[in-house]
């Protein structure tokens, strides 16, 4: 059985044997950036031939900078209580798209529940609300805002 000692000798290979700084990789040249003197503005009283042009550009008028994009303006707002209109939504792509069957009973909520909005956006393809249920336990859907109805209170015994 052989023993560890700190006297034997241990040979590395020459790359671990030696501890060399890591040089990163420039791929451009350095370059030495060199220092110019500060330049002052100086006011003149003598007028120059030049400076007619110039006092003819101070009197046009500087175009005013661009004005943000306006601010969309939405048919609802955040937090508003809806339904879907139950017509609608039957001809819809939407519920063509889901393949379910006619006058499928698993959606029902969806037109007598309450429907809280949880965002707006507008996509291509038109105005649409992201939409989650209060109470029934399925995940938010993005419908159309053309099918849905603003309510306040909906009243009704839910069975």
């Amino acid at each position: 059985m052989a023993t560890f000692t700190p006297s034997s000798s241990v040979v590395l290979p020459p790359m671990l044997s030696s501890r060399v700084p890591h040089l990163r990789y420039c791929p451009s040249p350095l370059v030495k950036v060199s220092k110019m003197p500060p330049v002052m503005a100086t006011s003149s009283t003598s007028a120059k031939p030049g400076d007619e042009k110039l006092a003819e550009n101070k009197g046009a008028e500087v175009p005013a900078a661009p004005k943000p994009p306006k601010r969309p303006v939405y048919s609802m707002k955040k937090g508003q209580i809806v339904r879907v209109d139950k017509e609608k939504y039957l001809d819809s792509i939407n519920y063509l798209s889901v393949g379910h069957p006619p006058y499928y009973k698993g959606l029902d909520y969806i037109y007598e529940d309450r429907g809280e909005v949880l965002d707006i956006r507008i996509f291509e393809t038109g105005e649409h609300a992201l939409v989650a249920w209060v109470g029934i336990p399925t995940a938010p859907a993005w419908l159309p805002t053309d099918m849905l109805v603003k309510t306040d209170k909906l009243d009704y015994e839910r069975i």
